[in-house]
């Protein structure tokens, strides 16, 4: 049984993801587990289905706003994080 082998930025793309994981689990309180985990499992299914694949400068851009998200949510005075629609 052969795994799928990930390209260079699908591995980029999950290990930001088990990164913002791993920050969630740091935080006290189970409530703000909670949403962190629900903000960011939604906002990595949304891209999965909206962005294009093929879009490496978007995707570069996302990983890179994706990273900065992620050290302010290791700051141990940030306690939780929130999302915003914009139309």
């Amino acid at each position: 049984m052969g795994a799928t082998k990930l390209s260079g930025m699908q591995k980029q793309v999950l290990s930001l993801y088990r990164g913002f994981l791993r920050a969630a689990r740091s935080k006290p309180a189970t409530e703000d587990r909670k949403r962190i985990e629900m903000i960011v499992s939604t906002e990595f299914r949304k891209n999965s289905k909206e962005v294009d694949r093929k879009n490496f400068q978007y995707i570069e851009y996302l990983l890179r706003l994706g990273h900065k998200q992620l050290d302010q949510l290791k700051s141990p005075d940030m306690v939780s994080i929130s999302s915003v629609k914009i139309n």
